[in-house]
């Protein structure tokens, strides 16, 4: 079944996950930690993009997320592929560094924010980064080293998490350690990291007490929340049912992708579609081919032609 269209507008709560190709490390060190890291903050605060939680891990990453006014694809599209690009780049590799497109899922905020929060940020302990909390307290990789004030990541919405927590700074800190704390020994929780009927109603025993009692809620797997809720998102989306974006107005984005990738890594466009095979071309035009068919949904021919090389050549690209 093909993927629905991203639910975004500005100012909609995100939980986005993002995974290394067949779960492969997407950092090999520090400095691609920080490379990724300051990436993030900066087109945060060049987009209006309110972070609230992190956790990087070897080989995926959480955030938690308010979109701003260019929107969380044009967020994320930025982010992974001036990333990819560079650590390709330093590691003199070739192909994709992610596992297909990112997942996002929309968040209902006042039952699910604290929650979401604890979680993402727990990542670090339940991987075995962490030995205890008094090291994730301190950790680096992590969001809860900031809230806590013990990291410095300006990028990062501390206040309005801690508002959630105490009327002070130092009552939302102690509160907030409390509740990460009463949280390690819930386990992975899975219904926080995706959405529909199920995870939203808390497991497969609320939805059935629900159809004992005949009542039926709206669900999406692209929405954490109630029913009500998931029917205001998708109503302000404009969308009961899932859609196709039309062909031309795919074939507008790819010309739009292909310029963003090429202005941010210095690419030359001619020499990208004269079918140069230059390390940083070669590693630009790896990371589109993916965008143009997989995201976009382009044919492999107009991939293809939009990449100025052979079908065959996409092909290649995207079993790699």
């Amino acid at each position: 079944m093909p993927r629905g269209a991203r639910l975004d507008a500005p100012g909609t709560l995100h939980h986005v996950m993002v995974r290394g190709i067949e779960r492969k490390r997407i950092v090999a060190d520090d400095k691609d930690r920080k490379d990724l890291m300051d990436r993030m903050g900066d087109l945060a605060v060049e987009t209006g993009t309110a972070i609230y939680a992190w956790a990087l891990l070897n080989n995926h990453a959480h955030i938690l997320l308010r979109s701003g006014s260019c929107g969380l694809p044009a967020y994320m599209r930025r982010l992974l592929t001036g990333y990819a690009i560079s650590f390709n780049r330093r590691h003199h590799r070739h192909g994709h560094l992610f596992q297909n497109r990112y997942k996002s899922i929309v968040c209902e905020e006042d039952p699910y924010f604290r929650e979401l929060v604890r979680y993402i940020h727990l990542n670090p302990l339940r991987a075995y980064d962490v030995k205890s909390m008094d090291e994730l307290d301190r950790y680096a990789w992590c969001g809860h080293s900031v809230v806590m004030g013990k990291g410095k990541r300006d990028w990062q919405d501390v206040e309005y998490v801690l508002k959630w927590f105490g009327r002070t700074v130092r009552e939302g800190r102690k509160n907030y350690r409390r509740f990460v704390l009463e949280g390690v020994d819930q386990g992975r929780q899975p219904e926080l990291v995706g959405g529909g009927l199920i995870r939203s109603q808390g497991g497969w025993s609320a939805v059935r007490s629900l159809r004992r009692l005949g009542i039926t809620e709206k669900s999406d797997e692209r929405i954490l929340g109630s029913g009500e809720f998931v029917d205001a998102v998708t109503k302000e989306a404009g969308e009961s049912v899932r859609r196709q974006i039309p062909l031309p107005e795919r074939r507008d984005e790819a010309v739009r992708r292909i310029q963003a990738v090429c202005r941010e890594n210095h690419v030359n466009i001619r020499a990208l579609q004269s079918g140069s095979r230059t390390r940083d071309v070669a590693g630009a035009r790896s990371v589109l081919c993916q965008t143009l068919v997989k995201e976009l949904g382009l044919s492999l021919a107009e991939a293809a032609r939009h990449l100025g090389v052979a079908t065959a050549a996409i092909a290649a690209a995207l079993k790699k």
